[in-house]
């Protein structure tokens, strides 16, 4: 009587496990279903990878900014200190700060516009300017912003 009732604790265990390896299989099969069906929007998932980047990469941001510039017709002067602030709710750094660039309004606004287009999550908070010189038309403006990351 004691051996058939380890016999039949080992059975029962046989079954469990055998229960538990099904499940397991059936789990990597749906994640292998679902890493397939990702793999059809891999540009879409690109797109907001670059719009929201893990990590705030202050270099390449810095890069980003100074070749939108340029490209722009704006000369960036100064950048001031970063501050990152991590968003509890949405589970992403805010990255504050101030640019000083110079440059007509025109340039300004292909500035403007060109952040507005780019994949990243820039926001303007603040825009203040003054002349440059008098009876010219090159400002100085002062641009307070925020860059959104994981």
């Amino acid at each position: 009587m004691p051996k058939y009732q380890g016999l039949k604790d080992i059975r029962t265990t046989i079954t469990e496990k055998e229960a538990e390896f099904q499940y397991k299989q059936q789990y990597f099969s749906a994640l292998a279903d679902t890493k397939t069906e990702l793999d059809k929007y891999e540009e879409e998932l690109s797109k907001i990878d670059s719009a929201l980047p893990s990590g705030s990469s202050l270099p390449s941001l810095f890069n980003f900014l100074q070749k939108t510039g340029s490209q722009s017709g704006i000369v960036l002067k100064g950048i001031s200190p970063f501050v990152t602030i991590f968003q509890e709710e949405s589970k992403t750094r805010k990255t504050e700060f101030s640019l000083e660039v110079s440059g007509d309004y025109t340039s300004l606004k292909s500035f403007i516009s060109t952040l507005e287009k780019s994949a990243r999550l820039v926001e303007i908070e603040n825009i203040s300017f003054f002349l440059l010189r008098e009876g010219g038309d090159i400002f100085t403006f002062n641009i307070k912003m925020a860059v959104s990351s994981y």
